[in-house]
């Protein structure tokens, strides 16, 4: 006849369990660590698995959840769990926006000869890729301003904006480096009929190049940037691991009159983002 357990006899019984898939995932992860199983590799399916070590599948599943959420495997619907590839590092600095600015006025000698057409602005200087390695898609749209974006741009509300969704990722991954939505007054740009023309992207030189189009030089830039967990569509997109936070970056462009010219809003992966930032100190 069977008995009821004592509250004991189950912890153990749950450490057991614990222990076991937690000793799996220490194997399957030093493996991966050592190179022994390489970023694509496929891993023995879970009944495999289980027969490999000897515990259920459940126990299985535990394990690859684990490797899971530290991003060391992915599970592809109906193929198996692969080894995770790394995501390319982005690397945002403060001296993206001057070196930025200082390509804007490049002579067009030199833009013919370095093909400036290609050029995306800032991304290739983040990333250390190519206009060739990324790939880019844009939608734009015309939208009110809302009374929060109005005062920004020391507008009326109800104003004609553009709105910019932009996302650029590596050729050779499925995700995004991040997802950006920028605003422009339209009437501000409208006398480039190119900067209303989402075929046009990626911008030629970037951000910069293309106000600098309009007679806008920019004086200042203000990045304000927080931290939160993403929304479920947003850890869709960008591929997040469990648990991975995004840093939400929300730019301000001011020309060299005071006057604000665009605003974005930028959302960035916290598993392959690094923000640095180098502040020049005057001498005694």
């Amino acid at each position: 006849m069977s008995r009821m357990l004592s509250s004991v006899e189950r912890q153990v019984g749950e450490h057991f369990v614990a222990v076991a898939y937690e000793r799996i995932a220490d194997e399957l992860r030093e493996a991966i660590r050592a190179g022994q199983l390489k970023p694509g590799d496929r891993l023995l399916s879970e009944a495999k698995l289980a027969e490999k070590y000897r515990k259920s599948v459940p126990t299985i599943r535990d394990a690859l959840r684990l490797l899971r959420d530290e991003g060391l495997v992915e599970k592809e619907h109906g193929r198996g769990t692969f080894v995770r590839r790394p995501r390319t590092k982005v690397s945002r600095t403060n001296t993206r926006h001057q070196w930025e600015k200082d390509r804007a006025r490049d002579p067009e000698e030199n833009q013919a000869k370095t093909g400036a057409q290609a050029k995306t602005g800032a991304t290739e200087h983040d990333t250390e890729l190519t206009v060739n390695d990324l790939v880019f898609h844009s939608s734009y749209r015309e939208v009110e301003a809302s009374e929060e974006i109005a005062r920004a741009f020391g507008v009326d509300e109800g104003t004609p904006l553009v709105e910019r969704t932009c996302r650029t990722r590596y050729a050779a991954e499925d995700a995004p480096c991040n997802l950006v939505t920028s605003y422009l007054v339209r009437e501000m740009v409208a006398a480039n009929p190119d900067l209303l023309d989402e075929t046009g992207e990626p911008w030629p030189g970037g951000t910069q190049n293309q106000l600098h189009t309009v007679g806008i030089e920019l004086d200042r830039i203000e990045e304000h940037v927080t931290a939160r967990p993403p929304t479920p569509e947003e850890a869709e997109e960008l591929g997040l691991p469990h648990g991975t936070a995004v840093l939400i970056l929300r730019k301000t462009a001011y020309d060299t009159s005071g006057r604000v010219v665009e605003m974005s809003v930028i959302t960035l992966p916290g598993d392959r983002t690094e923000m640095l930032f180098t502040t020049p100190l005057e001498r005694w």
